[in-house]
């Protein structure tokens, strides 16, 4: 039987930072052609070796003269002087400005040997020449020496300090090289990070899937790869690994033999199979296992050592795609950072108040994702001085495991392991995943829908939630979204809006041909069909319990007596089109659809009836500008337009 690790004393968060303090992951200085210098840091001083410019040129068209030539001259008493040539940008004079003379230049072009100012074109005027036949210009206004003239070495002058180590290069500063002649810059090396994913079950995208077998995306590998990326590293993406020690050794040690720092995901939780840790006890030094925070407490510090008689740091993270990049954002990529010599990011942080009341008291720090709701001035909430302006802030934490919490949340509000529970309408600060953070400009929830998604394509940064019919309308009581599309009938009173309103048809989807002759809910009931559900929440579900209480009052029978005698009754999946492809696959016989998913998927489809889809807003919000922008959206020309060629919808 394989040892089993506990968390037994979990670190600190601070802990945890001051361990990877202690790595060394900062990489050599390199030199990089200009044109890829981007975004890199200069390692060292740059000086100029050059003038910029590298002579007296003209900065605007006009004419070169001697300034003393033209003093005195004004509108009503200009000066003439002859013209004796003309120079262009990038061209050697080949004339000089004497005493009452004058030549043509255009902006940029070398000043010629004689003419100290320019007089700009606009307060100059052709004359009818001498008597000679040369052409003289007048001259309506003075200058001074000096006037319109960039001298050599205005802009940055030869052996000064152009730029200095640190400095991020941005196009300003790669123009400032440019001019300077460089083309290639000393900057600070970009960490080399490899990444390995652990796990037996893990796929890369783009390869087949199995889900039969367990088989799920590596989510994590190309996710933390972004990150990295993101805080200045160089990404190194290395086969996944199962949950073999052999080959889990391999791995880490030719990431460590060829990277400054080693990530890996998972295989790093107390389980029998989690072996990541011994390798790293055994082939480096493990400095720490586990740290007090949620989500990401399986977490793992340590170092591995390199062919060469080195070290190359190692940070174990979490495997659930949440706590993984948590972890990574938190602890990681502010070490990614300084090694790579860039600043850290602009502080990102909103004060918001807390949509509802939330439990927490687990004892660590923890990490809660939430989104944000901007509602401004808009809304009428009560509270002390300044809460008006402040956001609504909700909780979006599905669990470690769920994928779509990345983009569902705005930022982390940090708990502090002392806290039970955040009261609604608490102040809390969030810290923003990005100062480019841009939050939703309405938040609906309810239904998931086909036509739903297609309204929201219209408006402009939506955020939807599909949590079902029953959960959206009890959000819309509480005061948290704006609008929730809720299916069928609704049995608690919320003063709400309705701003539109379709209906869908729904029943039983089977398989193209309906092999087992499927005719309604009574052939579940009577016969040895496999059925596959929707969770209680949803308007399908609730459809179908409705139906199944009325087949059993004709029957004189209670709905639990015929819910029993369905195969499959309690097995629910939260998506809409899912019970359609366990049919696909022959899983099940029958599952709970909406004809719209039946015929997109070439499937078989009973129908059982019709149910409303309504699209409700909260009183207090219908007034807001974007949920008066929805509100435009399903007029009765929208709503048809909306619905058009969705099989089973109507107005």
């Amino acid at each position: 039987m394989t040892e089993r690790k506990e968390f037994r004393d979990l670190a600190e968060p601070d802990a945890a930072r001051d361990a990877i303090a202690s790595l060394d992951l900062v990489p050599e200085p390199e030199s990089v052609p200009l044109a890829e210098a981007r975004g890199r840091v200069l390692a060292e001083r740059v000086d100029a070796g050059i003038d910029v410019p590298g002579f007296d040129r003209a900065s605007m068209d006009g004419y070169a003269v001697r300034a003393r030539d033209t003093f005195g001259a004004d509108e009503a008493d200009p000066v003439e002087l002859d013209l004796v040539g003309a120079v262009h940008a990038g061209a050697t004079p080949e004339v000089t400005v004497e005493s009452g003379t004058c030549a043509e230049v255009s902006t940029g072009a070398v000043m010629p040997d004689g003419a100290d100012a320019v007089v700009m074109v606009e307060r100059t005027d052709e004359s009818a020449g001498g008597g000679d036949g040369t052409d003289r210009i007048a001259f309506r206004t003075s200058v001074a020496p000096g006037d319109h003239v960039m001298a050599a070495g205005a802009d940055i002058a030869a052996g000064a300090r152009a730029l200095g180590p640190g400095t991020r290069l941005t196009p300003r500063e790669i123009g400032l090289l440019s001019a300077l002649g460089v083309d290639e810059v000393p900057v600070r090396g970009r960490p080399r990070v490899g990444i390995v994913s652990t796990g037996d079950e893990l796929v890369r995208p783009g390869d087949e899937l199995d889900p039969s077998s367990g088989e799920i995306y590596d989510v994590n590998s190309t996710t933390i790869a972004a990150g990295v990326a993101e805080a200045g590293g160089e990404p190194v993406l290395y086969p996944h690994a199962g949950d073999d020690y052999a080959e889990m050794e391999r791995l880490l040690r030719e990431a460590a033999d060829e990277c400054d720092l080693v990530l890996s995901s998972g295989s790093t939780s107390a389980s029998a199979v989690d072996v990541i840790y011994r390798v790293i006890e055994e082939r480096g030094e493990l400095l720490l296992h586990g740290v007090a925070v949620k989500p990401g407490k399986p977490m793992l510090v340590g170092r591995l050592d390199r062919a060469d008689g080195g070290e190359s740091a190692y940070v174990g993270l979490p495997g659930y795609p949440v706590s993984a990049l948590t972890i990574f954002r938190t602890f990681v990529a502010p070490a990614v950072r300084e090694a790579a010599g860039l600043p850290e990011p602009r502080t990102a942080t909103v004060e918001g108040r807390m949509a509802v009341r939330e439990r927490y008291g687990e004892g660590r720090l923890r990490l809660m994702p939430v989104g944000l709701l901007d509602l401004g001035d808009e809304t009428a909430a009560d509270g002390p001085a300044g809460a008006r302006e402040r956001p609504l802030v909700y909780p979006v934490d599905k669990g470690s495991g769920a994928t779509t919490s990345l983009v569902e949340a705005d930022g982390v509000v940090a708990v502090d392991p002392d806290t039970e529970y955040l009261e609604a309408g608490e102040p809390v600060t969030v810290q923003l995943f990005s100062p480019d953070v841009r939050p939703p400009t309405l938040l609906g929830v309810g239904e998931d829908d086909p036509a739903v998604n297609r309204l929201l394509d219209r408006l402009e940064n939506p955020r939807y939630l599909p949590v079902g019919s029953r959960e959206g309308y009890r959000r819309l009581r509480d005061g948290v979204p704006d609008v929730a599309v809720t299916a069928g009938p609704t049995d608690r009173e919320v003063d709400d809006v309705v701003l539109g309103e379709w209906r869908r048809e729904w029943g039983l989807v089977v398989p193209a041909d309906n092999p087992e002759g499927v005719e309604g809910l009574a052939d579940l009931v009577d016969r040895d069909l496999r059925f596959v559900n929707r969770p209680t929440g949803t308007g399908l579900r609730r459809g179908l319990d409705d139906a199944l209480e009325d087949l059993a009052a004709e029957r004189s029978a209670s709905p639990g007596e015929l819910t029993e005698r369905i195969d499959g009754y309690v097995l629910t999946l939260r998506a809409f089109e899912s019970p359609v492809r366990r049919v696909l696959a022959g899983d099940a016989d029958a599952g709970l659809a909406l004809r719209e998913t039946a015929e997109r998927l070439d499937c078989g489809f009973v129908p059982l009836g019709e149910q409303p889809v309504a699209v409700r807003a909260a009183a207090d919000r219908a007034d807001r500008e974007a949920v008066a922008s929805l509100a435009d959206e399903l007029d009765d020309d929208g709503i048809a337009t909306l619905i058009e060629g969705i099989a089973g919808y109507s107005a």
